[in-house]
C-alpha cells in the first residue's frame, strides 16, 4: 500500500509539473502557427511584374512611323498617334512592296527601310576578323 501511495503522489507530481509544460509548448506551438500564417500571406503577395519583351511605342513615334508610311504611299490619312486598322494595314503594304513578310507590325528591318531604324537595328553580332598573323610554329620533339 505504501508503495502504492508513493507511485501515485509521484505520478502526481510530475502530472502537476509537467502540466505547464505542455501547456506552454501548446501555446507555443499556436504562436508558432500564427508565425507560419504571417509567412506564408508575406509569401502570398505578388511582385511587381518585370516587363517582358518590346515595350509598345509612344504616340510621338506611332506618328513618325504613320508620317513615314504616308511619304512611301502606304498610308492613307493623317498620323494620330495611335495604332489602329489603318496604320496595320499600311505597314502591310509597306512591308509586302519592300519584299518582306506582311506581319503589319514593327520590326527593325521595316524600320530601317522607312529610315527611322538604327544603323545596327536587325543586323547579327558584329563577327570576328581573321588575324592575318600566322600562328607560332609547334615546337619539334
Amino acid at each position: 500500500m505504501i508503495k502504492r501511495t508513493w507511485l501515485f503522489t509521484l505520478g502526481a507530481v510530475l502530472v502537476m509539473s509537467a502540466a505547464p509544460v505542455v501547456s506552454a509548448a501548446g501555446s507555443t506551438a499556436a504562436a508558432q502557427s500564427s508565425v507560419v500564417k504571417k509567412k506564408n500571406t508575406s509569401k502570398k503577395r505578388r511582385s511587381r511584374a518585370t516587363p517582358r519583351g518590346q515595350k509598345a511605342p509612344t504616340p510621338d513615334r506611332i506618328r513618325e512611323i504613320q508620317g513615314a508610311l504616308n511619304r512611301e504611299g502606304a498610308f492613307e490619312g493623317k498620323p494620330t498617334g495611335k495604332w489602329d486598322d489603318a496604320t496595320v494595314n499600311g505597314m502591310k503594304k509597306f512591308q509586302e512592296n519592300q519584299g518582306l513578310n506582311p506581319t503589319g507590325k514593327i520590326d527593325a528591318v521595316t524600320l530601317n527601310k522607312l529610315g527611322l531604324g538604327s544603323d545596327t537595328a536587325g543586323k547579327g553580332a558584329p563577327i570576328p576578323m581573321a588575324s592575318s598573323a600566322t600562328p607560332p610554329a609547334a615546337p619539334a620533339q
